[in-house]
């Protein structure tokens, strides 16, 4: 009733039931026999509310945090085309969102795809609103079909060939710059799923429904929409010719023994231990603080990688030009896992990559650089759990024989109010890391003891491909926007 609905809602909402009818209020908590310890983190819990809300369009979805006060709504009008649009919303689309749907007995099958002028993919598939994160028999259905139909146009229209004389493009040329969502509704007995996560569909018989209706739905598109046709067509022949460059430069690059792993780089410290799981890598910029972390590792189980000269932006790189890069060529090697097509993660070396930079603005601005070519390049060493920040000190302050760390402006100035007369004070800021010698960046950053490091996570695929694109992207206004959003919160070094 609307008494009892009233009791649950935040008084600033103005939710009414329509006469004479009533409501339904679920309420459930984990098992504690079960769970020892939970938390609901309100950012995934928002997350799926607003996909269950572009998958339902026109449905409203109410979210209220009693923990924290925080309230936001998700309405949609437009369906998977909107979450499509809304995923491309920073970047330069080829085309319009490009939708068909079909329903056959007990399968229903919606399809979104749009092309943009990035160089990297974002696909996501769903069932009965659940999000397959691992992708499944609906997905392989939907790029057989892609693949199939962009070969059949470009081959219909202008006889096109693959890169390097090749009779039919590959589905990976299809990828770059390609959003879609793919969304299937079934009865909820019939599902197969692989796992109890529900991460990947099984579902035979999906295949074929998906890759049906998607060749029909682009045949017919295309041919009424020629203009954007040809816009795909040039995208994905540009991806052929690239990958056809990236795959002779990495073998140039392998004739050469450079990344089959059996020459490590010169600059790498090795560590003694072979085991990835016991393995560390550090990753440091400069010469002056890779001698110091060299010095002052504990060479059983850390290596370390210093890094010189310009780091390439990788956000709008191709393979071939990051292969190229002897800096990333290095890294590549060292880390072991391979890259591109060739990567392996059972082959990583280390399962802790580290990356340690100055605790400045510039060194905030390289860790970004890394960041982006881990995300656009080995995403599944992210996605493992696999890369850390290390957290360098800021300050360094004495009073007599007293010495402590400080890792931001504000823990030092706190700090200095304790203080009384001890002795003489000194602070000590650090520009950067090679200004700590090998036992200082031993205690404070690289001893398990006493070290902080952030394991970088994935929590919001979505966001984070729009934030990497509106960071490290060609586009101007997007990075602009954010700054002056984020201005008072930034943190100068003048």
């Amino acid at each position: 009733t609307q008494k009892e609905l009233d009791k649950w809602l935040p008084k600033e909402w103005d939710i009414k039931i329509s006469d004479n009818k009533t409501g339904t209020i679920t309420q459930f908590l984990p098992d504690k026999k079960i769970f020892d310890d939970f938390q609901f983190d309100n950012t995934r819990v928002k997350n799926a509310l607003r996909d269950r809300a572009y998958l339902v369009a026109g449905l409203s979805f109410h979210f209220f945090d009693e923990r924290d006060g925080d309230i936001a709504n998700f309405y949609f009008e437009g369906g998977i085309k909107s979450l499509v649009s809304h995923s491309n919303r920073d970047k330069e689309t080829l085309t319009d969102v490009i939708y068909f749907s079909k329903k056959e007995e007990e399968l229903d099958c919606e399809v979104a795809v749009q092309y943009t002028d990035s160089l990297n993919e974002n696909v996501k598939g769903f069932v009965n609103g659940i999000n397959t994160t691992d992708g499944g028999t609906h997905l392989t259905g939907f790029r057989m079909a892609l693949t199939r139909a962009i070969s059949d146009y470009a081959r219909k229209t202008n006889g096109e060939k693959g890169a390097n004389g090749e009779t039919s493009l590959s589905g990976d040329d299809m990828k770059e710059g390609l959003t879609a969502v793919i969304y299937i509704k079934m009865p909820s007995d019939a599902l197969q799923f692989e796992s109890q996560t529900k991460a990947k569909l099984n579902n035979p018989e999906v295949q074929g429904f998906v890759s049906s209706v998607v060749k029909a739905g682009l045949d017919t598109y295309f041919e009424e929409h020629p203009a954007d046709a040809r816009k795909i067509i040039e995208k994905v022949l540009l991806a052929a010719k690239a990958r056809a460059a990236a795959r002779a430069a990495k073998e140039a690059v392998l004739r050469k023994g450079a990344l089959d792993g059996a020459s490590l780089p010169g600059s790498l410290a090795d560590c003694q231990s072979k085991d990835p799981d016991q393995s560390e890598l550090y990753i440091v910029e400069g010469d002056s603080a890779g001698g110091s972390a060299k010095q002052g590792r504990d060479r059983k189980f850390q290596a370390i990688l210093p890094l010189f000269g310009k780091v390439l932006n990788t956000e709008r790189a191709r393979l071939d030009q990051i292969i190229k890069s002897d800096k990333f060529k290095n890294l590549i090697v060292a880390v072991g896992a391979g890259v591109g097509e060739s990567f392996d993660i059972a082959k990583l070396r280390y399962k802790r990559i580290i990356i340690m930079a100055d605790a400045d603005v510039d060194g905030s601005h390289i860790k970004c650089l890394y960041l982006t070519f881990f995300y656009r390049h080995l995403p599944e060493v992210i996605k493992n759990g696999y890369i850390y920040i290390a957290m360098p000190p800021l300050y360094k302050v004495e009073q007599g024989k007293t010495k402590k760390y400080m890792y931001t402006e504000e823990e030092k100035n706190d700090y200095l109010k304790t203080l009384g007369k001890g002795g003489k004070l000194n602070v000590q800021r650090y520009k950067g890391l090679g200004e700590m010698n090998a036992l200082e960046l031993w205690e404070t950053t690289m001893d398990p003891k006493n070290r902080i490091l952030k394991q970088v996570g994935i929590d919001d695929a979505e966001a984070a491909d729009r934030m990497f694109t509106m960071l490290m992207g060609e586009e101007v206004p997007p990075r602009k926007k954010y700054i002056q959003t984020h201005a008072k919160m930034a943190t100068l070094d003048i």
